[in-house]
């Protein structure tokens, strides 16, 4: 079972999720960071199929393969992310209402300004942030 305390990714994996966001831009991009123990491996740019700047919901048949693809790589869900273009990196009543996922960190990235990225994780407990280390490697 994964740390909640922290999440660790490597610095090529934020710039790629960074640049991802910023290409669907004005919608939400969407997507699944997979690794083990709390720590990113392997990013997954999912197509978010509502085309919406204000929420997001990846493509069924993409996720099935992907979740396969894990499961015969070794590799967990680590963290799920989408982007806010036009508000704070921070879960919106809707994440919260659809964060059907409890284990999994939820990797918010705000494009208002200059790219911020945020963990939270969301379950009964609520939404508590989560320490994200980004590292060279």
């Amino acid at each position: 079972m994964q740390s909640k305390a922290q999440l660790v990714v490597p610095s090529h994996l934020v710039s790629e999720i960074i640049s991802h966001c910023r290409k669907v831009y004005p919608h939400e991009a969407c997507g699944i960071l997979a690794g083990k123990d709390g720590v990113v491996k392997k990013v997954y740019k999912m197509t978010n199929i509502e085309n919406s700047g204000v929420s997001y919901m990846m493509e069924p048949s993409e996720q099935f393969i992907i979740m396969k693809e894990m499961r015969k790589e070794g590799l967990d869900m680590v963290a799920l992310y989408h982007s806010h273009p036009h508000s704070d990196a921070y879960p919106s009543p809707r994440d919260v209402k659809l964060a059907f996922y409890t284990e999994p960190v939820y990797v918010i990235v705000s494009l208002i300004n200059e790219p911020e990225i945020r963990a939270f994780t969301i379950n009964e407990d609520g939404v508590n942030e989560v320490e994200m280390k980004v590292v060279l490697k």
